[in-house]
């Protein structure tokens, strides 16, 4: 076979400033020079990975580094820290000046312990404080339990090579495994799990759990439910979960869309607890990801009836509503222990896709309340002119918020009699959530059209 050059290799991956490796140095030499607290730590740390190690503060010689596996030092001295480089060079020892990248032959990164799973993150020293950023994000989403899994595998892993002789059937079982430990990570596994798993019938049982994607903000997803989405095989997702949102999924799982939309092309609800309870049936971990909370207007008791009549196991991830998201996007509470005693969510969308029949139009006017209307967009302004004939204050504060806590996020503020047309003005086909009461008096410019609300609340 002709060797190739590196450069006309086939590109399987994006170029490398560095090349990660994690090395063994159990009962090797390490040297570690300085008395500054990074020397400490570097100390530390070589330490807990089995080196012997020589940590000298001070002054150190040549003879130091010889039979050494790595080298570390602080030194603020330039002309110091070059001789001490030539040094391991000349004695083949790779070598690491703190805060001084390039005189290093290695750097450290980042690490997230969860012993034996080990995750290392570099930015090739261009932002440390980004990589602890990183590392803060790996840890919420990583079980401490996931340690004692961990150990388990490489425990079990000699008598699954001696009982199972095929390689196929061996990566079925540690897929199985993995799908064990993301669904019970805080549990220690033991011996009847291994027993469990390594029989090949029955399969694993599908599930099913309905995932809050919280309003749009991938940050305002719980803990929970990023933990579900990275045990998910399948996911199936609503119009208004964002592709941020998705990235958090784990990469095999497979994508299916069920958006229903006001207009064109939808996907029936009675197709979506079909497709649920399928899955499920077939041994799948589904995922029903839906935009806010979906307790709320999300349809979730008709998936729920449907899992238990199929005798599907489900269970339920809330998620930050629409409504909390909102509020919090615009700055404002909905409640207020004097003026916003109440909260009512409403929906604008009935079955039949009308405003509903059923409103009670005296909760709405009580001026002592805050009112969340979803999804307004085709009956606000039947909404707006009931409201006012039932007599809600025609002076009460309203907001619309079109795509609320994204980028994207707009809102238009007025009065109650002209909040129709102020919501106009928002984007065609962002989803919008009207907040009417006089918790929003502060995002309503002052105009003489508009009372104070305490005289309102008087009236």
């Amino acid at each position: 076979m002709t060797p190739r050059k590196a450069s006309e290799a086939p590109t399987r991956i994006a170029p490398l400033p560095n090349l990660p490796l994690f090395h063994r140095i159990v009962g090797r030499k390490a040297l570690v020079v300085g008395a500054s607290d990074g020397a400490r730590w570097k100390a530390e740390l070589i330490a807990a990975a089995g080196a012997d190690v020589t940590h000298l503060e001070r002054h150190w010689t040549p003879a130091n580094l010889e039979g050494a596996a790595l080298a570390v030092a602080d030194l603020a001295d330039r002309d110091e820290a070059l001789r001490f480089v030539a040094a391991a060079h000349s004695s083949g020892v790779p070598v690491n000046i703190i805060d001084q990248t390039d005189l290093c032959d290695v750097t450290f990164g980042t690490i997230v312990n969860r012993s034996p799973v080990v995750i290392g993150i570099s930015t090739d020293g261009a932002a440390p404080v980004l990589g602890q950023s990183i590392r803060s994000r790996i840890e919420s989403v990583l079980p401490l339990g996931l340690a004692e899994w961990a150990r388990a595998a490489k425990a079990w892993r000699p008598a699954l090579k001696r009982r199972v002789a095929e390689f196929a059937h061996r990566r079925r079982f540690w897929q199985r495994f993995a799908l064990a430990a993301w669904a019970d990570p805080d549990r220690t596994p033991v011996a009847a799990d291994f027993e469990a798993l390594l029989e090949s019938a029955p399969e694993v049982p599908g599930s099913v759990t309905l995932v809050g994607a919280g309003p749009g903000d991938p940050e305002l997803l719980t803990l929970k439910a990023v933990r579900a989405l990275q045990s998910a095989t399948v996911i199936l997702y609503d119009e208004l979960v964002g592709p941020e949102v998705l990235e958090l999924a784990r990469r095999e799982a497979r994508r299916i869309a069920v958006g229903k939309k006001g207009h064109g092309p939808s996907c029936s609800q009675r197709d979506i607890n079909r497709q649920i309870v399928e899955l499920a049936e077939a041994g799948e971990t589904v995922v029903r990801l839906k935009g806010g909370d979906p307790l709320v207007f999300g349809r979730a008791t008709e998936e729920i009836d449907a899992c238990k009549v199929a005798g599907v196991p489900v269970s339920i991830v809330p998620g930050i509503s629409a409504a909390q998201g909102a509020a919090a996007a615009l700055g404002i509470s909905l409640t207020e222990r004097r003026w916003a005693r109440r909260i009512q969510f409403v929906t604008g969308h009935g079955a039949d896709g009308r405003l509903p029949a059923d409103i009670d139009w005296g909760a709405i006017a009580d001026k002592a309340a805050t009112t969340v209307l979803y999804m307004p967009r085709r009956t606000f302004p039947e909404f707006v002119r009931k409201a006012l004939a039932k007599g809600l204050n025609a002076d009460t504060p309203a907001v619309a918020i079109a795509s609320a806590t994204l980028p994207t996020q707009t809102r238009s503020a007025a009065p109650l009699h002209s909040i129709v047309e102020a919501a106009a003005e928002l984007p065609d086909g962002a989803p919008v959530l009207v907040i009417i009461g006089w918790i929003a008096r502060d995002l309503v410019a002052p105009t003489a059209a508009i009372i104070p609300f305490e005289q309102a609340l008087a009236s």
